[in-house]
């Protein structure tokens, strides 16, 4: 059972609150046994989905089969990583970690080894099921150290910047890797090696065990155990993310898609890198920045941007329009993610950060898979480029569910507050 990690002393506290950056952020204690190994554990992430399509549409010729099956495996991880993080609230991280990096490297490995066998349709959704099941919920995992580590701290934003820049870096170097080995090695070296980064950095963050949050322990009054989702704010934030999701797998199935037209596939990697790293740099301004506007308008203006961005997409046709699109999109993502995660400090207890932040992630996981399937399809059917209308759909419907749903964003007193878990003295309101 994990031990709570020790808070910064006063001194450093004070000096972080009155200059909140990036320098104080990673000096504070404890913070590197987990982040380094965290990295590590999260950089398959980037590379699962587009090494399953690359792969799948390889050895099937299909698009729509190779976007069908990493949509299964979206869909199962997006059902079941809310589970694993509310079991990692309960019983520590460790204890989901461990048996979680070994099933993930067995199922990943025999979803490679049917499509290597050409194996029916059917076959890979079965294999697919528990690949996306056992994915590591790492990020989350992270984004729960920091709230521990600085509570109360200034610093959070500047934590939840510095995180969704982590993530993208992940996806800059995740797809390039992914569709190097693909491409240049063979088409299932992107799932081996996705299969021997998830076993290796998971069992590495998992021996983190001085800086995981503390779970139930003695001497703590018990107190009902509530799911985020129960938040309002939080099933809000869930949709928002689900047209995050669809940018991510609709731009996925789509450049490669491009690539493959004109007879260039290694540019895929580029592209998708390039998107990316629009993401991160804005990742990087956003944290920097000392925000005074409130993180709901922040929300609102900055998802507005991004649904604007991504109905362009579709538009273009050449590698230099794609690619400028691709980073105006991308810039537009960090802030909408960061200022999502910033809003489940302030509407979730400690207790069940764990839990809401994998229910965020899980939603961008199902809308990256349901973004997939539609994509995949719409590129065999239509025209080629028709993919790129789905992150177009995603983003404008959940555009207008935030606009009509935005009060719920807002940290309210309801009549009945619940804590969540064992020796969180946090409210939290509750339908």
């Amino acid at each position: 059972m994990g031990s709570a990690v020790t808070t910064t002393d006063p001194a450093k506290t004070s000096t972080a609150s009155s200059r909140p950056g990036y320098g104080q952020l990673l000096r504070t204690r404890g913070a590197w046994t987990f982040l380094l190994p965290g990295f590590a554990a999260r950089q398959p992430f980037a590379m699962l989905t587009i090494s399953i399509v690359l792969l799948v549409q390889h050895t099937t010729g299909s698009y729509g089969a190779a976007g069908a099956t990493a949509a299964v495996t979206g869909v199962s991880m997006a059902l079941f990583a809310p589970y694993s993080g509310r079991l990692a609230d309960r019983y520590g991280q460790r204890a989901v970690l461990l048996p979680g990096v070994l099933v993930h490297t067995v199922a990943g490995l025999t979803l490679t080894a049917l499509a290597l066998a050409h194996a029916p349709l059917w076959a890979l959704f079965v294999a697919a099921v528990p690949t996306g099941a056992s994915v590591p919920q790492v990020g989350p995992m992270v984004r729960a150290r920091w709230g521990v580590t600085l509570k109360d701290s200034p610093l959070m934003t500047t934590a939840a910047a510095f995180e969704s820049v982590t993530d993208e870096l992940t996806f800059v170097f995740g797809p390039l890797l992914a569709t190097a080995l693909c491409t240049a090695v063979a088409p299932a070296a992107g799932l081996f090696t996705e299969a021997a980064l998830t076993l290796v950095g998971g069992l590495l963050f998992a021996a983190q065990k001085r800086t995981q949050p503390s779970v139930s322990g003695e001497g703590h009054a018990r107190v009902e155990h509530v799911s985020a989702l129960r938040v309002p704010g939080v099933r809000v934030l869930i949709v928002t993310f689900l047209g995050i999701g669809s940018v991510f797998g609709g731009m996925q199935v789509s450049l490669a898609a491009f690539t493959e037209s004109i007879g260039e596939p290694g540019l895929n990697g580029v592209l998708y890198g390039t998107f990316a790293a629009g993401n991160m740099l804005s990742g990087i301004v956003c944290g920097a920045i000392a925000w005074k506007v409130a993180p709901q308008r922040r929300l609102l203006v900055g998802y507005t941007a991004l649904a604007v961005a991504a109905s362009a997409l579709w538009t273009a046709h050449s590698v230099l329009l794609l690619a400028a699109l691709g980073l105006l999109v991308g810039m537009c993502i960090a802030p909408a993610l960061i200022t999502g995660y910033t809003l489940v400090e302030s509407l979730v207890p400690a207790g069940a950060r764990t839990e809401a932040f994998t229910w965020l992630t899980g939603a961008v996981a199902l809308g990256q898979a349901a973004a997939v399937t539609a994509a995949g399809q719409l590129e065999d059917h239509l025209w080629g480029g028709a993919g790129f209308l789905v992150p177009m759909a995603g983003t404008v419907l959940a555009l207008l569910t935030l606009f009509t749903l935005r009060s719920r964003l807002a940290a309210r007193t309801a009549s009945r507050t619940v804590a969540r878990g064992v020796g969180h003295r946090s409210p939290v309101a509750v339908d």
